[in-house]
């Protein structure tokens, strides 16, 4: 049984991601933890400024969020109505990206699945700064659904990399996994910047290849200065479904959060991200 953690502040975009998640694993069996985090700070409501002193403001804090949160399972139960899915509501009192990760190593979490916001005017989607940062700082894969974009089949996939780091199996797990759900065709996307393959790239594009075997895939080498319009404009001409790169510590993805502010960064996305942990 897969496990996937759904975070949700009850906006549209993180109500999108877990419809997203609904029909993505419609066929799979899984567990969902759907889980709300709340600060203190958030509430200062009518509704809790007219409680009654008796009232502790913690559990009143807490015990509305977990009304809202049995109301929107027991909506998503009633809309799809799938005897392969558990949904557990989790109500958390923290700060959000510890919440996060302390929920995925005591339930062994496999996948978060995150809604990302859109950018009004600017004809883009960014993240928000609490995706990113659970891309930076935790320990599990991540993808992040842009805001009103509706399931599709991941019939073509990137996989992003500069070919540096030596991955393993475990690593590309959770790819894998997807893209065989999807039969998807895969694309091994290299921006050049204009430098040569070093001899450890060239081995690493070796064990990239080994760890792809069996599913249809091609290398394809970008040359430009600017990847983030590289791959940009790739995804575009070429209908692309899923975008997927690893991150981990000093690598290529931290790199770009470095040189992006994370209010801003966002690859232009308007297409599934997932975001993979080098283990």
């Amino acid at each position: 049984m897969k496990t996937i953690l759904l975070p949700t502040d009850f906006s549209n975009n993180s109500l999108n991601a877990i419809h997203f998640a609904m029909k993505m694993f419609k066929n799979m069996d899984c567990k969902f933890y759907i889980i709300n985090v709340q600060k203190a700070s958030s509430f200062v409501s009518d509704d809790l400024m007219t409680a009654a002193p008796s009232v502790n403001l913690y559990q009143a804090i807490i015990d509305t969020a977990k009304k809202s949160l049995d109301n929107l399972i027991g909506s998503i139960k009633s809309k799809y109505k799938n005897p392969r899915h558990e949904l557990i509501p989790i109500v958390d009192y923290d700060n959000f990206i510890d919440a996060i990760n302390q929920i995925c190593e005591f339930k062994e979490v496999d996948l978060i699945i995150m809604g990302t916001k859109g950018a009004s005017g600017l004809g883009k989607v960014i993240f928000g700064s609490n995706t990113v940062r659970v891309m930076q700082r935790g320990n599990t894969a991540v993808l992040a659904i842009p805001n009103n974009y509706k399931y599709k089949h991941f019939e073509r996939v990137v996989f992003l990399s500069n070919y540096l780091t030596e991955y393993n199996a475990e690593d590309l797990s959770t790819l894998l996994e997807i893209i065989r759900l999807h039969n998807s065709n895969v694309d091994i996307l290299h921006v050049s910047q204009g430098k040569a393959l070093t001899k450890e790239q060239a081995k690493n594009i070796k064990l990239i290849g080994s760890l792809f075997a069996g599913i249809s895939n091609k290398f394809i080498d970008l040359k430009g200065e600017d990847v983030i319009k590289e791959v940009n404009d790739f995804n575009k001409l070429n209908e692309i479904n899923l975008l997927a790169m690893v991150s981990k510590k000093h690598s290529f993805f931290e790199r770009l959060l470095v040189t992006h502010t994370i209010e801003n960064f966002g690859f232009n996305v308007n297409i599934p991200f997932l975001v993979l942990n080098k283990y």
